[in-house]
């Protein structure tokens, strides 16, 4: 593996857990929204990813091989689990009984989520610096 795999690996990650942090924004922004455009409440949503393969020959025996080449999303899912409802006549989405649903969104699980994302990005940026690292003393060898 090159250090420019090892960087587009690192790059993947971060792209993915940026667009992680871009959903829990979004869930915690709609905490309490009861009332969206396709209808009914808002669902808290979780980003689907999987690895990235791509088939490289190995130079050895020329056979082909899958090898890791960072991460990508496959969709962004609503959990439709956990549904809440609370008792309010008066709320204008209020059932014939008087309940609302309302959204599945946990301040404290979306917290949670944050935490072990912004610990992710952070590794990745690490990572990304020691290759960048070893790159640059790779050219500072071959000057001298």
């Amino acid at each position: 593996m090159s250090v420019f795999n090892s960087m587009k690996i690192n790059a993947s990650g971060l792209s993915l857990e940026r667009l992680k942090m871009d959903i829990v924004s979004t869930n915690v922004a709609n905490l309490n929204t009861t009332r969206t455009e396709e209808g009914g409440p808002y669902r808290r949503k979780e980003v689907i990813f999987e690895e990235s393969l791509l088939k490289a020959k190995r130079s050895i025996d020329g056979n082909s091989e899958n090898r890791s080449f960072g991460v990508r999303v496959t969709g962004i899912v609503e959990d439709e689990e956990n549904r809440q409802f609370i008792y309010d006549p008066n709320h204008p989405d209020a059932d014939a009984d008087g309940y609302v649903e309302t959204s599945n969104v946990n301040m404290v699980d979306e917290m949670i989520s944050l935490i072990n994302t912004q610990r992710a990005y952070e590794a990745n940026v690490t990572a990304l610096n020691s290759s960048k690292n070893i790159l640059k003393k790779a050219l500072e060898i071959s000057k001298g």
